[in-house]
């Protein structure tokens, strides 16, 4: 069990990584669909037609769905793993998912929340990788070494 935990945690950041990816190439993807006379204003039909539409859908199916799923799962994992301090370890990973998918639902309303959504990403990302890293860790200072005399 202590596997699964692991493997949650280090997918909690690659899909930090992948959320980010997906955002800059929705974002450049439409910033060249503007330059090439695109225009993007509340008329506008929402469409794969539009440069880097596909990259702004999966930031948001992933930021609302899976990333959420997949820290569940974790949190799950935790109070079957025994890892010492695993569960308050996970519980910090879902505390910084809530903000972060608090911050980028509000930032619809205000834009300047997404300067902080960007920011609590890195501290989310640093959080799974520390959370799935600890495993190792923890188990190698639990397990004693024999001496040999």
């Amino acid at each position: 069990m202590k596997n699964v935990y692991r493997v949650l945690a280090f997918l909690v950041a690659a899909g930090v990584m992948l959320q980010g990816a997906s955002v800059a190439y929705g974002m450049f993807g439409l910033i060249k669909w503007v330059e090439k006379g695109g225009t993007l204003d509340q008329s506008t039909e929402l469409s794969p037609a539009i440069g880097g539409y596909t990259g702004i859908i999966l930031h948001g199916i992933g930021g609302i769905m899976v990333v959420p799923i997949i820290v569940l799962l974790l949190l799950i994992s935790s109070f079957f793993a025994k890892v010492p301090g695993g569960t308050k370890w996970a519980l910090f990973v879902l505390l910084a998912t809530v903000v972060q998918v608090g911050l980028g639902l509000f930032a619809h309303s205000i834009a300047g929340l997404g300067w902080l959504h960007g920011a609590n990403a890195l501290i989310l990302f640093g959080l799974a990788v520390t959370t799935g890293i600890r495993v190792n860790r923890v188990a190698a200072v639990e397990t004693p070494v024999p001496v040999s005399v």
